[in-house]
């Protein structure tokens, strides 16, 4: 499946990404706000990501920004079970490309995608010292829970404390954003992932 925004395309990653993939993962600032990504984060540890079986359930991209030239990797985001087996959307950013809104933008779109599959309402969550992350989510019509958990990062090694959110049509400050009405279930954008997976 593959998918495209103003700005990005999203699409599986494939085993030829993998030097693209250390390079734009592998800082430390980048890897310590994910789960499973060890630190140091190298070429093989790419491999074995983009060698594991895909989900259709599940899905999972890697973000390009679209250029005049050949696309550039700038993150990866995607659709997986929380500790507690619900969908939960996840995204990272590649350092170069913070704040740009590209975080937001993949982020819609997974939204969108998970709308046409009949998605239950997604979770989300970010590690405390990553206030970054919470913006984007409220940008996405998510709102926080008022818990906090303890989620295990790889690259840190254990457990730090994260904020879980729901995907809502308002954040903490009741300003309405309805991402859930303008993705809506939109049939002529189910068909073109259904092309798009043929």
């Amino acid at each position: 499946m593959f998918a495209r925004t103003e700005r990005l395309l999203l699409r599986p990653g494939w085993i030829e990404d993998a030097p693209a993939l250390a390079r734009a993962i592998g800082e430390e600032a980048v890897v310590r706000n994910l789960a499973t990504a060890p630190w140091p984060y190298d070429e093989r540890d790419a491999r074995d990501f983009l060698s594991q079986p895909l989900d259709p359930a599940q899905p999972r991209f890697l973000i390009f920004a679209r250029t005049g030239g050949a696309p550039r990797l700038v993150g990866g985001c995607g659709i997986s079970d929380d500790p507690d087996g619900r969908p939960e959307m996840g995204y990272w950013i590649a350092r170069p490309y913070w704040g740009l809104g590209f975080a937001t933008e993949a982020g819609r779109q997974l939204l969108h995608i998970a709308r046409a599959m009949r998605l239950p309402r997604l979770s989300a969550g970010h590690f405390l010292d990553n206030p970054a992350s919470g913006a984007v989510l409220r940008k996405l019509g998510f709102r926080p829970t008022g818990q906090i958990a303890q989620r295990h990062s790889r690259a840190r090694g254990g457990a730090a404390p994260c904020a879980l959110f729901e995907e809502g049509e308002a954040d903490a400050d009741g300003a309405v954003t309805p991402m859930r009405d303008r993705i809506g279930v939109d049939e002529d954008f189910r068909e073109e992932l259904r092309l798009m997976a043929a």
